[in-house]
């Protein structure tokens, strides 16, 4: 059961200046995933990292749906948690769609998120779940239990991210997220029609058609309004200043401005237009920044492609892979 991490690339109106609050921007990414594995057992095991999570998860979803819970469930590899990656919405997916399977329920994407309380703020982690690719929501109105999807593009398969993790520092969440929301400062409506105009009229146009220049024009100016916003409350734009010095270095040395943080950080990321480029930044930063302790930098490629349930009825076994 592989689910793919993705990339926070901004809100839309954090403030809901016109009535919808949020509304973000985000892309799926290959080869950092989820792996579940769920097979039949005598009693609950579970085994792996973040097995209290997961066995909160299981216990919710077998007591809502009045199932045994009698399962080996195996987390053979989890997106790190705390790092603005969606570690958390995409363990409570994986594991959802993989126990409905093994349990023969008919149960959507949304209605597990509602089930298990995930796409409070952000509607990105489901929808990259469920088609992979770019992904845009349209926030939370009076009524909105789960953000709708308003805009789904495949990247172009060039495309590449260079991201930068830092092993010594975590992004705000749970109950110190909700405070520091409560701390910041009010946001205008012209802030709100910027970041929209710079999502429709640049973004999105430039992965439809494959113009790199115009997309990381928009991506880089829509982390720069979010990451002044949040900077009351992560001490500055980006919440690790060791990763800030990266994106600082490839942006004002380098001239790379599709570049900024997901989410709370601390994971920070940079656009190149393919795989040669990858590679070649990727070396100058490793160098560069060799003695920068806890920094780990990645080249590493959008996922295009949606999960998908593997069920191997002999062994009585379901996984998801993308």
């Amino acid at each position: 059961m592989h689910a793919s991490a993705r990339l926070h690339l901004g809100f839309l109106d954090p403030d809901a200046t016109l009535g919808r609050r949020f509304g973000s921007l985000g892309l799926a990414l290959r080869d950092i995933v989820t792996t579940v594995r769920v097979e039949r057992a005598d009693a609950l095991h579970v085994a792996g990292p973040q097995v209290d999570r997961a066995a909160e998860i299981i216990h919710r979803l077998a007591n809502h749906f009045e199932q045994e819970s009698t399962l080996a469930v195996t987390l053979e590899r989890t997106i790190p948690p705390h790092a603005g990656l969606g570690s958390g919405t995409q363990l409570a997916l994986a594991l959802g769609h993989a126990l409905a399977r093994y349990w023969r329920l008919e149960v959507d994407t949304r209605e597990i998120a509602r089930l298990l309380g995930r796409g409070r703020r952000s509607g990105i982690g489901l929808a990259v779940f469920d088609k992979g690719g770019l992904v845009v929501d349209g926030g939370h109105g009076s009524a909105t239990t789960v953000p709708p999807l308003l805009s789904h593009h495949d990247m172009p398969e060039k495309w590449r991210a260079i991201l930068v993790f830092d092993r010594n520092c975590e992004g705000i969440s749970g109950e110190v997220e909700k405070e520091a929301f409560g701390q910041l400062p009010p946001f205008t409506r012209n802030q709100a029609a910027e970041l929209c105009h710079q999502t429709l009229m640049r973004v999105l146009p430039a992965v439809a058609e494959g113009d790199f220049e115009l997309f990381c024009a928009g991506l880089g100016s829509i982390q720069a309004l979010i990451g002044d916003y949040f900077s009351a409350v992560q001490a500055g734009r980006f919440t690790s200043t060791a990763v800030g010095g990266v994106i600082d270095y490839c942006q004002q040395a380098l001239g790379y401005r599709g570049a900024g943080q997901s989410s709370w950080g601390p994971t920070g990321f940079v656009f190149v237009p393919d795989e040669k480029t990858a590679v070649d930044l990727l070396t100058t930063l490793q160098r560069r920044f060799a003695s920068e302790s806890g920094l780990e930098i990645v080249a590493i490629s959008p996922n295009n492609e949606p999960a998908q349930i593997v069920v191997q009825a002999a062994a009585e076994r379901v996984a998801l892979k993308s």
